[in-house]
């Protein structure tokens, strides 16, 4: 009995003591947080996780938007249906991918050098409309010599009303620095597509075929929220064959019909015999815009198909049944939105002037009008964006709110556009008829007879020599992929979609 009451008692005094340590352990730990991470949260978790405001919840708008409209979702693994046949390995996925911009980038096939996401939509609605921060000087990039980091900037135009348009800097001037530092491949984001409004560019020359700096350095302002004027030229050049219209578009924009039907009002009322339309800075915008252009330069072929949309196989079959097979084509028109008759030229030939950054509505111009008419290409090889995208919002209703609770948005690639011949595939870019690449050390100016492209436009259809007044210099140098061009290099459709019955539709 005694020895039992022993055994008892040193039963409880162990007790006691590991008891203590637990609470020792309690208190010691009372202020210490630990972090929740996709390893240390329970799969019972995941249920409430991702109701969770935050990235959490932009993720999950970005995975099902992609699911239901990117165009290659079924060659995506990631983006398969199947994985919303499991809700809880879902949230776990999403819950392991919340960072949303790296998550959507994880997403996007490899042909696809287009789709982004946007963190703030209202910047990307502005940049479709053609509003930005800029100072006005529309500019290119140099590696400055082979094999080196250094770049050069080259101006190609100022936009009119800018700040630059009120300082000594123009077409063809030459850069290498931005307050006094040396641009390179390294640091020119930075310094030249930063946040800070204003800069000094260090200007430089070529003397006998080096680059000199030449002492001279233009301050500018970026004026935020400016609207830039697509049109940036338009007049009649009188020859001894007739008058030729000339227009220079540099971006789609839809607000901009009634604009070109003036334009071509002009040109109607002059009696134009040939027509140039300069694309060679057009980076692409909207289809809408662009059908429009296409009617006013053509319109002997009154509700033709210009161009058909091919959208991935559960995007086709929700616009077929909702809105009809006609919801995927796009024909030629003879008014405008507001019942305005188009000014049309009706057309047998055009000719077109391209760069090597001119993309997507710019080669659906191209593309679709060689199905009616000569289309004469001079210049430089196109982009290849041979698709289009849409605007997707995270909208939470049926009368499409956007989501308060965060501003992103996607501009993922949705279609690809084909002519009325059916033909799409020119993903690496339509070749010129005729290639002629800009100088750099000669730019000659915009809309002028003796600028190189234009004279060699005009001189083909006036049948005279083409000549050119190439410098004895030239700058056979690599360029700079411009990050700001790229997000220019789009084509959007303008298609109005019931979201709301849509996601009904697919889930």
């Amino acid at each position: 009995m005694r020895l039992l009451d022993q055994h008892l008692i040193s039963l409880l005094r162990f007790f006691v003591f590991i008891f203590g340590l637990l609470i020792f352990s309690l208190f010691s730990c009372e202020s210490e947080v630990v972090e929740q991470t996709p390893e240390t949260v329970s799969p019972d978790r995941f249920k409430q996780v991702i109701d969770l405001e935050g990235e959490l919840e932009v993720s999950d708008f970005v995975w099902r938007s992609l699911n239901q409209y990117y165009y290659w979702q079924k060659d995506v693994t990631e983006l398969s249906d199947s994985f919303l046949e499991d809700e809880e390995s879902y949230k776990e996925f999403i819950f392991k991918n919340n960072d949303p911009e790296a998550f959507f980038e994880s997403l996007v096939h490899p042909d696809d050098p287009f789709s982004f996401i946007e963190e703030d939509y209202r910047d990307l609605e502005n940049l479709i409309q053609g509003i930005e921060a800029t100072n006005g000087v529309e500019f290119g990039l140099l590696f400055a010599c082979q094999n080196c980091r250094q770049l050069i900037g080259y101006v190609k135009y100022i936009i009119e009303g800018s700040n630059a348009s009120e300082k000594d800097i123009k077409r063809g001037d030459l850069f290498s620095g931005v307050n006094g530092v040396q641009l390179t491949i390294d640091n020119y984001r930075d310094l030249l597509f930063g946040d800070n409004l204003g800069y000094t560019l260090n200007m430089v020359s070529i003397s006998n075929g080096t680059i000199v700096n030449n002492g001279k350095e233009v301050s500018l302002e970026k004026e935020e929220n400016f609207e830039i004027n697509p049109i940036y030229k338009n007049k009649i050049l009188n020859t001894t064959t007739g008058k030729i219209g000339y227009l220079m578009y540099n971006q789609f924009v839809a607000d901009k019909n009634t604009e070109l039907n003036q334009i071509f009002g002009n040109f109607k009322a002059v009696g134009i015999s040939d027509l140039i339309i300069d694309l060679r800075y057009n980076g692409g915008g909207s289809v809408n815009n662009c059908v429009a252009l296409a009617s006013m330069i053509t319109g002997q072929f009154p509700s033709e198909v210009f161009v058909q949309e091919q959208w991935n196989s559960k995007m086709l079959n929700f616009l077929s049944k909702e809105y009809g097979e006609e919801s995927l084509i796009n024909r030629f028109v003879t008014t405008l939105s507001d019942v305005e008759n188009i000014n049309s030229l009706s057309l047998e030939r055009v000719y077109i002037l391209t760069s090597s950054e001119s993309a997507s509505a710019s080669e659906l111009l191209i593309n679709g009008l060689k199905s009616f008419i000569e289309v004469v290409h001079i210049g430089e090889t196109t982009v290849g964006k041979n698709v289009g995208s849409i605007t997707v919002y995270d909208y939470i209703d049926a009368q499409q709110t956007k989501n308060p609770d965060h501003t992103y948005a996607l501009q993922p690639i949705v279609l690809k556009i084909a002519n009325n011949d059916g033909f799409s595939d020119y993903a690496q870019g339509l070749e010129p008829d005729h290639m002629v690449k800009e100088q750099i050390t000669d730019f000659g100016v915009l809309g002028d007879p003796s600028e190189a492209l234009l004279s060699y436009a005009v001189s083909l259809i006036t049948g005279d020599e083409i000549t050119s007044s190439k410098k004895k210099y030239t700058l056979p140098l690599n360029k700079v992929r411009d990050p700001l061009m790229i997000k220019r290099q789009r084509m959007f459709v303008d298609k109005k979609i019931n979201y709301h019955q849509l996601k009904k539709t697919l889930n």
